[in-house]
C-alpha cells in the first residue's frame, strides 16, 4: 500500500517536472518574441517620428512667403553652402 502510494507520487512528480520544463521553454520563447515585438515597435515609432518631422517641415515651408527674387537668392546661398561643404569633405578625406 505504501509502496503503491510512493509510486503514484513519483509519477506525479515526474509529470510535474515535465510540465515545468515545458512551461519554462514556452516562457523563454515568449520572452524572445516579446523582445522582437518591442524592437519592431521601436523601429515603427522612429519611422513615425520621421514622418511627423517631415510633415512639420512641409507645413513650415508652405507657410513661408517666398517671392521669386528671394527664392533665387536663397537657392544661390544654399548652392554656395553645398559647395563649401563639398570642399571641406574633400579636404578632410585627403
Amino acid at each position: 500500500m505504501v509502496f503503491e502510494e510512493l509510486q503514484r507520487l513519483e509519477k506525479l512528480v515526474g509529470h510535474v517536472v515535465r510540465k515545468v520544463k515545458m512551461l519554462e521553454k514556452e516562457n523563454e520563447g515568449l520572452r524572445k518574441e516579446l523582445t522582437e515585438v518591442h524592437a519592431a515597435l521601436k523601429d515603427k515609432e522612429e519611422v513615425l517620428e520621421d514622418f511627423k518631422n517631415q510633415i512639420k517641415i512641409s507645413k513650415i515651408v508652405n507657410k513661408l512667403p517666398v517671392e521669386t527674387i528671394e527664392s533665387a537668392e536663397l537657392r544661390g546661398k544654399i548652392d554656395n553652402y553645398i559647395k563649401e561643404i563639398d570642399k571641406i569633405i574633400t579636404y578632410l578625406s585627403e
